[in-house]
């Protein structure tokens, strides 16, 4: 496989998994930090950091709305839930293990 082509297979691969959690709004970004230590929000910061190496001034707001499928207002009011104790518990339980994104 070229790198070109490996850039095709991973481009493809992150634009299924965008799909994949814009038909999950089922799951909420807690329980994907819990389980996965990233959630959409981490997505969106990747997708932002790689993006503004191409284009400087890439909004995060941009990359927020490309992988929520909607603004982040917007996927808030309509599917995120509040978090129970047991959830945030956890969450703090595995901060050391989530997503690390220079920059954010």
């Amino acid at each position: 496989m070229t790198k070109d082509q490996q850039t095709e297979a991973e481009a493809a691969a992150f634009r299924s998994l965008v799909a994949h959690l814009q038909q999950r709004s089922d799951v909420q970004n807690i329980d994907l930090m819990n389980l996965a230590g990233f959630c959409r929000n981490c997505l969106s910061k990747w997708y932002s950091a790689a993006a503004k190496q191409i284009e400087p001034d890439f909004d995060y707001a941009a990359a927020q709305k490309y992988v929520y499928g909607m603004s982040n207002e917007d996927w808030k009011r309509d599917y995120q839930t509040s978090a129970s104790d047991e959830q945030k518990q956890r969450f703090e339980d595995t901060k050391e293990m989530h997503a690390k994104i220079s920059g954010y």
